[in-house]
């Protein structure tokens, strides 16, 4: 309830979604332990997409959402969403706890806004500043009340209900007392003690065409955090989930919570860590998550609507500093140059514009900073062999030492390649490559430590073949594998531009007799 009313929908719809998506994921997903529902990632993009397009605005993007990740699990896509930086997950995930705590601001305070609330941060300050002469005194010792009690039976009686705990005392506290403090009663007249049939919202190719950015941020924020929760769990339990087929029960439990007026779900980390805590052996106990709450909404309605909104912000903002991961943050910031810069624009991004293109611009920025490292990790050894050499390389063993009691041969030189030969180190290593003396009568290339090449540096193979070949030069290529072989040979290096031997040593021996 409290993640639907941060995100701009009604209590009603975030009991929804833990229903009929909590159950669906749990049933069919491929994490034993998930417990699916309304997550706090979530806030900000469909606090964004209510205000942009309203809830039936909301209750589309989550059914085309639901597609989106019905199709990425379907086409087994769902190992690709793994590699998001991890950087990039904790940048995001701070930045989205900065704006929830600053969401709740107006709650925590009770303040009586003489604007509607705005939705950026920039402009939500000033607002707040303006209208802290408002403050109710109730409503601030209802939320400490309400984290106090959280943190302090946390720490003294783990295994209690803390959460639960903290909300009945507020709720009774507010009743009992009369307290003038806004509640769900107040606010929203209460839940609903029955489900909303099924229904379809407005299909119309305008509103759906609006609606696609908002759908496609849910269904990439959906997969990263279902999969990441699914990961913490194979964790604790030592089992490994299903990461397609998860995605494919995110689809459909996406599906049928817009088309019960619910919100889009996923798999939570702290409510699935709670799970296998609590002792979970299998997705049963997901599914009878979601029918205590059904039994909720059919009994205890009415009961909900004493719970002050001070309360609900005070959890909300127990959530966001659970969400920022404090200690990886700190580590980030010290490993290295790289890792900061990612970390810190995923952050920033997040909290002053938009959630989907934090998340673009962190992984655009870590894909750059990890080819740079890997092209760093490429080498080329050059050495001139010597007339009495017959020691040979094996292609994947230890390397022979030079025999150094004769003189040089200087027609020949041999260039050892190590690492991976791609893109990233392509231009550096083909430069030395390309460094053929007149002197040359014999170019021998190893790729006995190269664990892979691509097209680049296939086509750079290619110029350095042809170039050889005007200078009267024999390129040898040693150590390639059968599929280094096919590579090179779609871009035309093939016999006789080039010979291909096993090892050095043959070469040498091949190259002598020519």
């Amino acid at each position: 309830m409290a993640i639907a009313i941060a995100s701009g929908a009604s209590p009603a719809q975030g009991l929804y979604t833990s229903i009929i998506g909590g159950f669906l994921i749990s049933a069919l997903g491929g994490s034993r332990f998930q417990i699916g529902g309304p997550a706090g990632a979530f806030i900000v993009l469909v606090a964004v997409t209510v205000h942009a397009h309203g809830i039936d605005g909301l209750l589309l993007a989550t059914i085309l959402a639901g597609f989106m990740l019905l199709a990425i699990g379907l086409l087994r896509l769902g190992t690709y969403i793994k590699f998001i930086p991890y950087p990039v997950t904790v940048g995001f995930t701070g930045g989205i706890a900065v704006i929830i705590f600053a969401s709740q601001i107006k709650d925590l305070l009770g303040l009586s806004l003489s604007v509607p609330e705005p939705g950026p941060l920039i402009e939500k300050l000033p607002v707040i500043w303006r209208s802290l002469s408002t403050v109710q005194p109730a409503s601030i010792a209802l939320a400490l009340g309400t984290v106090a009690a959280i943190i302090g039976l946390k720490k003294v009686r783990p295994h209690w209900l803390g959460l639960l705990i903290a909300v009945v005392a507020t709720a009774a506290a507010t009743a009992i007392f009369s307290l003038p403090v806004e509640t769900i009663g107040t606010k929203f007249s209460g839940i609903p003690n029955h489900l909303s049939p099924p229904s379809l919202p407005d299909l119309s190719w305008i509103k759906i065409w609006e609606v696609m950015p908002s759908a496609f941020a849910f269904a990439l924020l959906g997969s990263i955090e279902s999969l990441l929760s699914a990961v913490v769990a194979d964790g604790m339990t030592g089992r490994c989930h299903r990461s397609n087929c998860e995605l494919v029960a995110q689809g459909v439990a996406n599906i049928a919570s817009g088309l019960f007026g619910g919100m889009c779900a996923t798999g939570t980390i702290a409510r699935t860590a709670t799970n296998v805590r609590a002792g979970a052996h299998g997705p049963i106990a997901g599914m009878l998550h979601a029918i205590f709450l059904l039994v909720f909404v059919l009994v205890a309605a009415p009961l909900a609507s004493f719970i002050p909104l001070a309360a609900l912000a005070g959890i909300l903002a127990v959530v966001a500093w659970n969400m920022v991961e404090k200690p990886a943050f700190a580590a980030l910031l010290r490993s290295s140059r790289g890792d900061a810069v990612v970390l810190l624009a995923t952050f920033f991004l997040t909290i002053f514009r938009d959630l989907t293109e934090a998340i673009v611009v962190g992984f655009v920025l870590g894909s750059v900073i990890f080819i740079y490292r890997m092209s760093r990790t490429t080498a080329v050894e050059t050495h001139i062999p010597f007339v009495g050499m017959d020691s040979a390389d094996s292609a994947n063993g230890d390397r022979a030492p030079y025999d150094e009691t004769t003189a040089n041969d200087p027609t020949m030189v041999v260039y050892r390649i190590s690492g991976a030969f791609f893109f990233g180190a392509a231009s550096s290593i083909g430069s030395i490559l390309d460094r053929i003396a007149d002197t040359h009568r014999t170019l021998i290339v190893d790729f006995s430590a190269v664990p892979f090449l691509d097209s680049t540096s296939a086509n750079n193979i290619d110029g350095l073949a042809r170039k050889a070949t005007k200078k009267g030069v024999t390129l040898f290529l040693t150590g390639t594998t059968t599929g280094m072989r096919r590579d090179l040979a779609i871009h035309r290096v093939t016999t006789p531009l080039v010979q291909f031997e096993t090892t050095i040593g043959q070469a040498l021996s091949k190259a002598r007799q020519i």
